[in-house]
């Protein structure tokens, strides 16, 4: 190999390096494109129920009635209800574009684990807005509604409750990600199955404190009922976390690394 030759090979590794990366950028690109599409399309599908919606948010104020305190809030309120409709129908579309785009660069064991995964956060997820719409909207905004009724009148722009309701309902659906937090911690090695289960009497004070929070009404049975899921996803973390243990013991001990 002559010395030309071997100055050139760097170059040449760089250059392919190079176009790889453009390459790469260039897909992502259309892959943000395709996603941009199917957001705008289930926006204006989403459109038709936006409506309907929005009298599925407003319901828990039991007839009080929100007001626009801009000539614009309406509207604006409108389309931002719709925006997040329209991401939610289009999720598969977006889920399937992304997987698309990681997947042919991913093992057989990591594409199992990557729908897997996917799969739980959506389901985990979905649950927890529903939980919310269903029990914790209706408890937190009946009582909210009604707190020193006497002495206050009880009147909601309709951007300022739509984004409470919303905002609470996203807060909910995070927090019933806790069971695959915990096992995706467990997977890395942080902490265990046995450890959680010592703490358990730590994560009900600290879920305790949280239903309270998230909770405002003073008496003990709908705090229970704030409680009691979040008790259930800590049980489930516990064993989701067992198992995301022994999965690394056991791909430690492949490896030949003692644990």
């Amino acid at each position: 190999m002559t010395e030309e030759s071997t100055e050139r090979d760097p170059r040449e590794k760089r250059r392919l390096r190079m176009m790889s990366f453009w390459k790469h950028l260039e897909e992502f690109r259309k892959t943000l494109t395709r996603i941009v599409i199917g957001v705008v399309i289930g926006t204006v599908i989403a459109v038709f129920f936006t409506n309907d919606a929005l009298g599925l948010i407003i319901q828990p104020l039991d007839g009080i009635k929100p007001v626009a305190l801009h000539p614009t809030e309406s509207f604006v309120v409108y389309f931002r209800v719709a925006l997040i409709l329209g991401v939610v129908v289009s999720m598969p579309w977006i889920v399937l574009q992304l997987f698309a785009y990681f997947i042919p660069a991913m093992t057989k064991s990591e594409r199992r684990i990557m729908i897997a995964s996917v799969f739980a956060i959506g389901v985990f997820f979905a649950l927890g807005v529903a939980f919310s719409a269903m029990v914790m909207v209706p408890l937190a905004v009946g009582y909210l509604s009604k707190f020193n009724a006497e002495l206050v009148q009880h009147t909601y722009s309709i951007d300022s409750y739509t984004s409470f309701v919303v905002a609470m309902m996203f807060s909910v659906g995070l927090v019933f990600e806790t069971p695959l937090v915990l096992a995706l911690l467990a997977r890395l090695g942080v902490v265990t199955s046995r450890v959680l289960a010592k703490s358990r009497r730590y994560a009900m004070l600290i879920f305790a404190i949280l239903a309270a929070v998230i909770t405002p009404t003073p008496d003990a049975f709908n705090m229970l009922i704030t409680m009691a899921p979040l008790l259930v996803l800590y049980e489930l973390g516990i064993i989701l976390a067992w198992f995301a243990g022994r999965a690394r013991k056991k791909a430690l001990a492949t490896a030949g690394i003692e644990v």
